[in-house]
């Protein structure tokens, strides 16, 4: 097995992944089949879901372990090794202007894309069942009171990540405050987040296997033909997404910061794989910190508080998949758009997408809130939602490898304008 550890980290992620496609649809394919309620069931999946799926669970679930003391620390020693608070400043408002920017840049991406492709024409809803989204987004308010824990522990444990870095900062402006009496604390951050590192590092090296799990189950169940019903929607979603990931990420990495493209996207490939495999970017977390900070030189400054910031209000891939379900139903429902429908959803979704960002099953809350704007009707957005839900998961692996890609990009721009960025490091070839 020594070849195989030999191996870049990438490298075998990247293997795990095609191998996956490959056992995923040979067990779909010479699995065998068999009824159930009238609905053709394969045999090959339920072996797979049996059998295959909990590896990828139990990885996702170590990874997910790690979000909370990953973050927590990382930032508290990150606010600690500013030297002064009023650095945050700075790092804040060029991040969160970053991720308005790229985000309003992926809606107009959408829209256009839905303009060329048409999704949504000639749609049939006769036999599908309205999904009716429950619950209500809170309002401006209320997230921004929520930010503010009344129990810390609870904000901890429950992974509420706004209140996580609210309270993290707080600990590191402190320690700053308090001056050489808190020394002993500092250091013990700055010890325990080493340790969390190195376990994020074993996890890490079981990357490869739990994203082969996730892949050969996602393949077993769906298949190809998943996307057949909704080809058009994934085929523009897909195409999209690059064009935003090339031109916008790749732009701002390359024309703007002077930096090697290549040398960016190899560096943080592992995090997109596993974002790519598991669809949330939250979970992804403690494996985009390390790329970024061991492959791309970004200090824990910034890697501690851009990217969780990133995980919880930019939803490029999700705003990008906005737009192109606002065309979606514009066609399904014969419903005209002018310039003003256009701006108002982008508009909408890109205020949706920050709004939003904590609430489970985010993109459906967004949707409620973005096509009733155009004059789609509540009983119009359920079967919308009816319609593309089953098809969904492989439409969120590219949205979520999406955003996670922002995430990095925006990291690497603020952490080399604030001179945060190990250039050696950057340029250098990726390690893990």
């Amino acid at each position: 097995m020594a070849w195989w550890f030999n191996r870049v980290l990438w490298q075998r992620v990247l293997a795990a992944l095609i191998l996956g496609v490959i056992v995923g649809l040979a067990f779909r394919t010479f699995g065998g089949t068999y009824m159930l309620d009238g609905v053709t069931k394969y045999a090959g999946a339920d072996i797979v879901t049996t059998w295959v799926k909990p590896f990828g669970d139990a990885f996702v679930r170590l990874i997910k372990m790690l979000v909370v003391p990953l973050v927590f620390t990382t930032l508290v020693t990150g606010v600690i090794s500013m030297g002064h608070p009023s650095k945050l400043g700075s790092i804040g408002g060029r991040a969160f202007a970053l991720y308005i920017c790229t985000t309003l840049a992926a809606v107009s991406i959408g829209l256009a894309f839905g303009v060329v492709f048409k999704p949504g024409s000639g749609v049939d809803f006769t036999d599908v069942v309205p999904n009716v989204l429950a619950g209500e987004a809170p309002g401006f308010t209320q997230i921004l009171l929520n930010i503010i824990p009344d129990n810390p522990v609870n904000a901890l444990a429950s992974g509420n990540m706004l209140s996580i870095i609210f309270f993290a900062i707080l600990i590191g402006v402190a320690i700053l405050m308090v001056g050489k009496k808190s020394q002993p604390v500092a250091d013990f951050f700055n010890s325990f987040v080493e340790i969390i590192f190195k376990i994020t590092n074993w996890v890490m090296e079981l990357a490869p296997f739990g994203v082969f799990a996730l892949i050969t189950w996602v393949t077993a169940v769906k298949g190809v033909e998943t996307f057949s019903s909704v080809l058009i929607l994934a085929l523009a979603l897909y195409l999209g997404c690059m064009v935003h990931i090339f031109l916008v990420y790749g732009g701002l990495i390359k024309l703007v910061l002077r930096l090697p493209l290549i040398r960016f996207f190899r560096g943080i490939l592992d995090a997109q794989v596993v974002a790519f495999s598991t669809s949330t970017s939250a979970g992804t977390l403690p494996v985009t910190i390390y790329c970024v900070q061991s492959n791309l030189g970004v200090k824990p400054v910034i890697a501690g508080s851009v990217l969780p910031l990133g995980a919880t209000i930019n939803m490029d891939g999700t705003s990008l998949y906005l737009g192109l379900l606002a065309i979606f139903a514009a066609n399904a429902f014969g419903i005209d758009l002018s310039w003003t429908d256009y701006a108002l959803i982008a508009l909408t979704a890109t205020l949706a997408s920050i709004g939003t960002a904590s609430i489970p099953s985010a993109s459906l809350f967004m949707l409620a809130i973005v096509l009733p704007t155009i004059g789609v009707s509540a009983e119009q957005t359920a079967l919308m939602v009816g319609f593309i839900l089953p098809f969904d998961r492989p439409l969120d692996m590219m949205r979520t490898l999406t955003n996670v890609t922002g995430d990095a990009a925006v990291a690497t721009a603020v952490a080399k304008w604030e001179g945060e960025l190990d250039e050696e490091t950057f340029r250098k070839v990726a390690t893990v």
